[in-house]
């Protein structure tokens, strides 16, 4: 993965590129759109990074490099027998697929998707196609993704795998990124280490396919599989034997927007922790991060706090999006507990309001969103977005939800013109669903409101229309 924070537009557009290759509004396809509508219901899911990169936390050798955990065999150049090292010492005693799951549930989550391999090479399953994976080269020789589908299956959630299809750092022939990454060296030459050299195809065809195949056939249903850093190695031909072998042995399972080639995604992926200023058509996800790093660091305490990540959470839905936000387990297993505070928190927030996420769409409106300066100017001369965060909307057949985040002091909230005639207004919080007064005219409605919101953070009030 990506951090996209405090880096050049150069960069930004770079890694824009090799991460979101997929056009940005698919074909019309019934059979896709059947795949998607769980997922479109859903709205909210776990991501998680976990590897042998949990170990060292961003520490190599007594050098801490900065940016994101999961990339430590890259920043600091580990030779693949070093870095096989860490196998022997991986002992994850503290997981626990129940309390993961759990914690997903807690969180309102409806997805989660881990690692089953990173750019790393390291495979967190069991695997016959290569003995470097957790079952064979650890102390640990369970399989915790048998484990963590079986948890998740008995909550209802669906599971899925992020696979690294394109970047291998272990196997002869797997790709390297190559140009600017973060606030690393450019190199020339991609690899660090002779046993890296080989055929792509060769690695393609002898690890990624037949380990992508193990995925599918020996953990039950999948929701997901999700696929990163095409790199320009993922030809079309090459994305589609991996979309027809997903798709042969489970038709249902979807494919992210990373796979690389052209209309063989199912949705698309928006840049690491990136969120589009306005609505956008298709079917879209935002994978984002809960501090700054996706596998776990040891000083990494930069956590978001609970109602910027509800709010993250509605603006994306509000958009047409679903949310995967992240949790990075450190090298014993145990998820930190600032991300287990958060996501509880925001799971409370989603008991109360959740009838405003799950299966909701897109604001009718767009104003609320902001818009772009008439007098400042970004890069390249083009305006710059100013955005507002006051409220949000999203919606459902005959109802609208309006997510309040500044409590008009007054207590009048005025609205732009409703589409269709509204025949009830209450809040969400209220168990009674006591009519809220209101004035509807065509150009805009006025809604009485309470001294107090009933929420710190998002107080939703929904709208009920005839249209």
């Amino acid at each position: 993965m990506h951090r996209k924070l405090g880096i050049s537009i150069l960069l930004l557009t770079l890694l824009a590129a090799a991460t979101s290759p997929v056009a940005r509004s698919q074909p019309a396809d019934p059979v896709r759109e059947a795949r998607l509508a769980w997922w479109r219901e859903a709205r909210f899911g776990m991501f998680i990074h976990w590897g042998l990169y949990s170990l060292p936390a961003g520490e190599w050798n007594g050098k801490y490099y900065d940016g994101i955990g999961e990339w430590i065999m890259y920043k600091a150049r580990i030779p693949i027998g070093e870095y096989e090292g860490l196998a022997r010492r991986f002992n994850p005693v503290r997981f626990d697929a129940e309390a993961w799951a759990q914690l997903a549930a807690d969180a309102g989550m409806k997805y989660l998707i881990i690692t089953s391999k990173h750019h790393d090479g390291f495979a967190m399953f069991g695997s016959k196609v290569d003995r470097f994976n957790i079952v064979d080269a650890t102390p640990f020789h369970r399989d915790p993704m048998k484990e963590l589908a079986a948890a998740c299956a008995k909550r209802g959630i669906r599971f899925g795998f992020y696979y690294s299809q394109a970047q291998d750092w272990s196997a002869p022939g797997g790709a390297i990124w190559k140009g600017p990454h973060e606030n690393d060296p450019v190199y020339d030459v991609p690899q660090w280490d002779p046993k890296q050299n080989g055929d792509f195809d060769s690695y393609f065809n002898s690890k990624a396919i037949p380990q992508v195949r193990e995925l599918l056939s020996n953990y039950g249903p999948l929701g997901v599989l999700w696929f990163d850093t095409p790199l320009g190695v993922m030809s079309v031909d090459r994305a589609a034997k991996l979309e027809a072998l997903v798709h042969a042995l489970q038709p249902q399972c979807l494919i992210s927007g990373r796979l690389g080639g052209k209309f063989q995604s199912d949705y698309d992926s928006e840049g690491d922790n990136s969120i589009p200023n306005l609505t956008r058509s298709g079917a879209w996800e935002t994978p984002a991060t809960l501090n700054d790093t996706w596998g776990f660091k040891k000083n990494d305490h930069n956590w978001k706090k609970a109602e910027d990540l509800t709010f993250k959470l509605v603006d994306i839905v509000s958009k047409g999006g679903n949310y995967l936000l992240n949790v990075g387990p450190d090298g014993e297993g145990a998820i930190p507990q600032p991300s287990q505070d958060a996501l509880r928190s925001v799971g409370r927030w989603l008991k109360v309001n959740g009838e405003s996420i799950y299966g909701a769409g897109r604001s009718p409106f767009g104003g609320e969103f902001g818009a772009f300066s008439k007098t400042r100017t970004g890069a390249g001369g083009k305006p710059v977005f100013e955005p507002r965060n006051e409220w949000r909307c999203t919606s459902k057949n005959g109802k609208l939800y309006i997510h309040v985040f500044r409590w008009p002091p007054a207590g009048k909230l005025a609205l732009p013109a409703v589409p269709g005639q509204i025949k009830a207004a209450y809040l969400l919080a209220d168990a009674k669903r006591t009519m809220l007064k209101f004035v509807q005219t065509v150009r805009g409605v006025s809604i009485a409101l309470p001294a107090t919101a009933p929420d710190a953070v998002d107080s939703v009030i929904c709208l009920e229309t005839k249209q």
